[in-house]
């Protein structure tokens, strides 16, 4: 840590490169984020003890174009003011570890205890069958269920093999610390492609539950010319431009049920216009009398 900042009421933002990032949809949400608070660096993570290089290679660069320069992988902690709140945001963007899982997490629970980080939210992006024409889908979850109903969340129900991100949540929630999960599905069929689509939606998520809208115009303008450069390449096969169409039709149907009530919700208001109507009835008979 090269300065410990003052922080009011801060909130955890972290986004990891790796398995937990797919179309680069969190990395791009964390790196814009940080660029539109003016988010200063004060803390990292030495990757020494946490990266086998064989498998996650440090890069080489030039430098003015003489000297060369070793970028190891990179974990920093950032800070800032929300803007128009009287909170902070620490954000953590980093790659996700090759070793020590349990002791890399533990790193970052200290230091969120030791700045009173009041709430953890983490940024995923997952490939799925989703088109690249319509909205990136959010699903989220919380590690408490006064968390889930007070952040309209949901508690996880993924069972199978998880990253960085689901490790890290289970140290939060051992250290009795909540946190939330946000992961946005990224269409599979153009996984290696960034998604400003994705990291679009991941933002005004979390502008949602933090209370304070996050100024996404730079991410609206990429997730528009991303959806045209998808769509000239899809246009090219008429095997994937079909299977596009199908997914867009199966969007828009999804889309159209949850616009829907609900039969509890029908249920319940047949339920009140009969009791009404009944009342209603009665009061008519008793003025005929």
């Amino acid at each position: 840590m090269e300065a410990r900042p003052e922080l009011t009421r801060p909130v955890l933002v972290a986004a990891f490169r790796g398995w937990n990032d797919g179309g680069q949809g969190a990395s791009l949400a964390g790196g814009y984020l940080a660029k539109l608070w003016g988010a200063a660096r004060f803390a990292e993570i030495d990757p020494e003890t946490f990266y086998d290089f064989q498998a996650t290679r440090p890069h080489v660069s030039l430098v003015e174009g003489l000297t060369r320069r070793i970028e190891w992988p990179d974990n920093a902690f950032f800070h800032a003011r929300l803007p128009g709140q009287s909170r902070d945001v620490v954000l953590f963007l980093g790659t996700e570890p090759s070793l020590r899982w349990r002791t890399f997490c533990q790193l970052v629970v200290d230091l969120a205890k030791e700045l009173d980080v009041e709430l953890v939210v983490t940024l995923g992006s997952l490939l799925a069958d989703v088109p690249h024409t319509r909205p990136s889908p959010v699903t989220g979850s919380g590690s408490d269920p006064e968390l889930v109903e007070r952040l309209g969340l949901e508690a996880s129900r993924y069972e199978g093999p998880t990253g960085i991100v689901g490790v890290l949540h289970d140290a939060f929630r051992r250290a009795d610390m909540p946190s939330a999960s946000l992961w946005a599905a990224v269409p599979h069929y153009v996984s290696l492609a960034p998604s400003p689509r994705a990291a679009l939606a991941l933002c005004q998520r979390l502008g949602d539950l933090l209370d304070g809208p996050i100024d996404t115009t730079e991410l609206e303008e990429g997730a528009e010319r991303y959806s045209e450069q998808v769509s000239e390449a899809v246009a090219t096969d008429a095997e994937t431009a079909s299977y596009v169409e199908e997914l867009e039709q199966r969007s828009d149907a999804i889309e159209e049920e949850e616009r829907l009530p609900s039969g509890d919700t029908l249920a319940a208001e047949l339920t009140r216009f009969l009791r009404e109507r009944e009342r209603d009835g009665g009061n008519d008979a008793a003025h005929e009398q």
